[in-house]
């Protein structure tokens, strides 16, 4: 069922642990038991498992529940011993597992959606659970009645959701790439924002209370860091992925960012550290260099007997430019640039060689990432997604020794 990974290399990057195997299809979401050498899954084979780790060092199942439909995501309350699955059939299911988790008990079933359920959140403070969908909604349910409180549509399918349980506020991804900020209440709500700044659907949210910051990952590789709390539209995009980024979590300890994309890729994003924003892409008509004409503007080109050329943008100053005016690449790290971009040749004079100084690590985790979930007392991290694995990780090296209190790697 799982495999115990003993080599332990010395090089600082994520060790993985071990690896969970058994699932007949997609593992959609996998979390951490805290206090516990255990992981609950939820799979598209419609399978609810839970492992525990035995005295061999494998993981095998304690739980191993199916269900009528298959489950896309999950929310799960450790103090509770609550657990919410999200179905394919746009169902919620609620279960309470016991204290030894051995057995776990049908509660509740919700009819939040239409549709396959994207997304939720579990709120024993207002006992509700909030979910988003693929019926292009978001819902707000009573634990307590089971009945449904409120629902908000969108435009686009609702891919990913946080939400801040003091406020009441949700932040809701959606497929064209916007993210709606939401006040809820029971019986009404209030859309209090719209942000926009992706060029793909929105794959993964994160939302800091602590600190007031949202951190977005989309289907065009980015991440960006939304600045709610300083309420001045402050954004910092981060560049270092080449697929879609699908799971975030940010470290409030020690002010990282930790990011895995489709293809396996994970970074840790130093955000204890003065950074820039991106400047925003100018509009022009010619080079603002050069000034030649872009191949639209057919009155230049007549005028000047010139063909016109290709607008591209520098990254770092954010004009229009002709691609001679702009031959150079350079990583600017401070702007979120982690691998080398296009520069204007005047921009790229400015660069100095500290300005390249990495402020994030990229490391291979050698399989689909769509969800991820950490420990960070234990400095451990686990990785699902369609390869059907899940993988345990050691991220101490990665992510400071200040997360390994108390915690021995085996």
């Amino acid at each position: 069922m799982a495999a115990e990974i003993h080599s332990r290399p010395q090089t600082a990057r994520p060790v993985l642990l071990n690896k969970i195997e058994g699932h007949s299809d997609a593992v959609n979401a996998a979390v951490l038991i805290p206090k516990e050498d255990g992981v609950i899954t939820v799979s598209e084979d419609r399978t609810i498992r839970v492992w525990l780790k035995r005295d061999s060092g494998q993981y095998w199942p304690s739980i191993y529940h199916t269900v009528s439909s298959p489950c896309s995501c999950m929310s799960y309350h450790h103090d509770s011993r609550r657990i919410f699955i999200g179905q394919d059939n746009g169902a919620v299911v609620e279960f309470l597992i016991s204290e030894d988790f051995n057995k776990m008990n049908h509660v509740k079933t919700y009819p939040a959606h239409q549709n396959r359920v994207s997304d939720m959140v579990f709120s024993l403070e207002s006992e509700w659970v909030v979910s988003t969908g693929h019926d292009k909604s978001v819902s707000w349910m009573c634990t307590q009645s089971g009945s449904m409180l409120g629902r908000h549509y969108f435009t686009a399918w609702a891919s990913c959701l946080q939400y801040d349980h003091e406020t009441q506020h949700a932040f809701v991804g959606d497929y064209s790439g916007q993210i709606t900020l939401l006040k809820l209440e029971k019986q009404t709500y209030s859309t209090i924002t719209t942000l926009k700044g992706h060029e793909g659907s929105i794959g993964a949210l994160w939302w800091d209370p602590v600190q007031r910051l949202l951190f977005s990952g989309a289907s065009d590789h980015s991440v960006i860091m939304w600045d709610i709390g300083g309420r001045k539209g402050r954004t910092l995009l981060l560049q270092g992925h080449h697929e879609r980024v699908q799971a975030l979590r940010y470290l409030q300890l020690t002010r990282q960012l930790v990011s895995c994309s489709a293809d396996g890729g994970m970074a840790v994003w130093n955000m204890d550290t003065q950074r820039e924003e991106a400047p925003q892409w100018l509009d022009s008509d010619s080079c603002q260099k050069c000034e030649q004409p872009f191949f639209w503007n057919i009155k230049q080109m007549w005028d000047t007997k010139t063909l016109g050329l290709r607008q591209h943008h520098c990254r770092k100053c954010g004009k229009a430019v002709c691609g001679k005016c702009s031959s150079k690449r350079s990583t600017f790290p401070i702007m979120g640039f982690e691998f080398p971009v296009r520069v204007c040749d005047a921009c790229f004079d400015t660069i100095k060689e500290e300005d390249r100084t990495p402020l994030a690590t990229f490391h291979e985790g050698k399989h689909n990432i769509a969800h991820m979930d950490m420990d960070p007392s234990r400095g451990l991290m686990v990785t699902c997604g369609s390869d059907r694995i899940v993988k345990i990780w050691d991220m101490t090296q990665v992510v400071g020794c200040s997360l390994a209190t108390g915690f021995s790697p085996r």
